[in-house]
């Protein structure tokens, strides 16, 4: 990883601001991420084999240079600048292209990141071993879980696995009859196993800067609690205040009918058969029965089952039969000749449009057996609608999650691909309807066309008004005027999405995961800490509320702990996983750390002991030095010199007041003084 600077670090920073990065790719997925390393105001060369791409007003705007031509010859790659790039960025559509491009861009700058986009993994772990310094991915492994997020609409922001712990990012609404929270302070809700990430309102989304919340706030009702915990809890078991072991209501009548009454359907459209095949089918029954009539009505003679004989063997086309000799065993008239030559000819194309269909239907059925796929849920399941890459991978994530899936595909996809899953091919309309799309909880749509996804999910909103809709889209600003217009749907941009981790990982950092925390993307991040590393020495307090981010796991050697304490010093060989947004990631990237703005006043202490416990703690708390503490502890009333971020001071003022020392917690920002805890006792 790059050393992580400090607040006075600013020659590091012009030496990352003066390195290049360079884009090859300027499709959807390139394009965004040009944008995202123009946020961390980084010089950045785009290549695209079309002129066209770099005229673009979407990037030619953001790009501070650009060269046509193919990233996979050495002459574009020296054209572009790589002997002076820090990341090269292979993000193009052809994989063969950018594996190609990653072993000419390795040997002519040794030292460079290679980011490539490449699905295949066994190769990807064999080029990492051969190349070094090099990080490959497929953009659904970033954005799928966001998808599968969004559809089940309960609120939870993102569930991953780092260091073997299974961590969710959860959203929770106070109501108003929640009276274990009500009145509490934020801090008095972090334990071991949950730490609150920020107290806003349900239209105030979370901002930059995570953990920027007032620890000593009181909850009120209408809050809205971000916050991080672990403990193996799926999405969809529940918000941070859910009540425990609460029955969920039983079947009422009106259930079992609705059930009983899609059942029905699902037994009319399985033995649905196609309009003109039951017409042949009636005309020929019609028929059938008139032949038997007339040969009763001019031969008496003939017994009832001579009749039905030969109006079977007239209909299915067997003429030659009766008619094939020289002379027919009974009196046969002009005109009853002429309607057997009607229902030898009626039979050849009427009967012939129902065998095709019976074949059809024949063939189709065998096909299912081979799949031995499970029939749809009757309700309460997830329909994702195009089963590419992300679709399947998707699918993956909810059914891992427990979440009844279901897959719909015009297409028809391979029997391995999700062989124990219901999946329904054909013309949307027709498979939707097979999906029991009427009782489906959420329909997400991720077909390749924008539009087709659109089309799709208002197509879906029509046959069921509750499901929450999710759909791919490049256009955010189409994705907000749907959603204002069409309750519970949203549009995402698996590219934007993927693109901020990629972009992250350019910088050298290790990127786990990728999510959406409220209007903005957040990434789980770890951090490997050398020798040299300017985090050296610092507290995890001043990392978390310098930088605005939240560490969730801290690993020295074989010890690993969980929502870590502010006061762990980080040291060399350390490893240190945080939830960020992009803008708290280029924080640490150019060392804009916030400065803390508190001071502690220290009135009085009750004895000598207090005095030695309280330097002790200050110590810890702050990060200062042990002696600088013992100074002001002796020489009260006193204000100790370090200065403190609100969190830092707010839980100093508690630790004190245990050892009955009386402090004040000051602003000191610009010269003003706030009370922010009171006195105490």
């Amino acid at each position: 990883m790059p050393t992580a600077p400090n607040e006075n670090s600013e020659h590091h920073a012009e030496e990352i601001l003066a390195e290049d990065f360079l884009v090859c790719g300027l499709g959807r997925l390139g394009r965004e991420c040009v944008a995202v390393l123009k946020a961390f105001g980084v010089h950045v060369i785009g290549v695209d084999i079309s002129a066209a791409a770099g005229q673009d007003p979407s990037v030619s705007n953001l790009l501070d240079a650009f060269h046509a031509g193919d990233c996979s010859h050495a002459d574009i790659l020296k054209k572009a600048g790589i002997e002076n790039c820090r990341s090269v960025l292979l993000v193009t559509s052809d994989e063969r292209n950018n594996i190609a491009a990653a072993f000419i861009a390795r040997s002519l700058n040794p030292r460079v990141r290679l980011i490539i986009r490449s699905a295949q993994e066994n190769l990807n772990a064999l080029l990492r071993q051969q190349l070094g310094n090099l990080v490959a991915f497929e953009p659904s492994q970033f954005s799928a879980s966001a998808f599968a997020l969004v559809s089940l609409s309960d609120q939870t922001q993102a569930f991953f696995e780092v260091e073997e712990t299974k961590v969710r990012v959860g959203r929770s609404v106070v109501e108003d009859d929640e009276v274990r929270i009500i009145g509490r302070r934020v801090y008095e809700l972090n334990n071991a196993d949950r730490r609150i990430l920020g107290v806003t309102t349900e239209s105030e989304p979370v901002g930059d800067f995570l953990l920027a919340v007032n620890p000593d706030k009181e909850i009120a009702a209408g809050d809205v609690l971000t916050f991080f915990e672990s403990g193996g809890r799926r999405p969809g078991d529940g918000a941070l205040h859910a009540t425990q072991g609460k029955r969920e209501p039983g079947p009422t009548l009106a259930t079992h009918f609705s059930s009983f009454r899609n059942g029905l359907n699902r037994l009319r459209r399985s033995i649905e058969a196609p309009r003109v095949a039951m017409i042949s089918f009636a005309i020929m029954l019609v028929l059938s029965v008139a032949t038997f009539l007339f040969y009763r009505w001019e031969n008496p003679d003939i017994s009832a089952l001579d009749a039905v004989n030969i109006a079977i063997v007239l209909a299915i086309g067997g003429f030659d039969n009766v008619f094939g000799a020289l002379k027919v065993p009974f009196p046969i008239s002009d005109r009853l000749y002429a309607f057997s030559v009607l229902i030898h000819v009626c039979s050849t194309v009427f009967l012939g449009v129902v065998f095709a269909t019976l074949t059809e239907r024949l063939l189709s059925a065998r096909l299912q057996i081979t799949r031995r796929r499970p029939a749809a849920p009757a309700s309460g399941h997830t329909i994702v609608i195009g089963m590419g890459a992300i679709g399947q991978r998707i699918a993956e994530i909810l059914r891992e999650w427990g979440q009844p899936t279901v897959g719909v595909s015009q297409e028809p996809v391979a029997e391995d691909v999700l062989t124990d899953m219901s999946i329904h091919f054909g013309p949307l309309p027709e498979a939707l309807a097979r999906a029991n799309v009427e009782t489906a909880k959420s329909v997400i749509a991720v077909l390749d066309d924008q539009v087709a996804n659109l089309e799709v999910s208002l197509l879906a909103r029509s046959l069921n008004t509750e499901c929450t809709i999710v759909f791919r889209t490049a256009d955010q600003e189409l994705a907000r005027n749907v959603a204002s217009l069409v309750s519970c749907s949203t549009g995402l941009s698996d590219y934007a999405i993927a693109a901020e981790a990629i972009a992250g990982a350019a910088f050298g950092e290790y990127i786990i995961s990728a999510f959406h925390l409220d209007d903005r993307s957040a990434l789980v991040t770890e951090y490997d800490i050398h020798q040299g590393d300017t985090l050296i020495g610092r507290t995890l307090a001043e990392i978390a509320y310098g930088y605005g981010v939240a560490p969730i796991i801290h690993r020295r050697g074989d010890d690993k702990r969980f929502n870590p304490s502010d006061d762990i010093v980080l040291e060399s060989g350390d490893a240190l996983v945080v939830i960020a947004t992009v803008d708290g990631l280029r924080r640490i990237e150019i060392g804009a750390r916030a400065t803390p703005e508190w001071r502690l006043a220290i009135l009085s202490s009750p004895s000598e002991d207090a005095r030695f416990e309280a330097a002790n703690a200050i110590s810890r708390i702050s990060g200062c030095d042990l002696a600088q503490a013992r100074s002001a502890m002796q020489r009260l009333p006193s204000r100790l010199e370090k200065p403190l971020y609100q969190q830092q001071g707010s839980r100093m003022t508690r630790e004190l007041r245990k050892l009955l020392v009386m402090t004040r917690l000051e602003f000191d920002g610009d010269g003003r003084k706030q009370s922010g805890e009171p006195d105490s006792k």
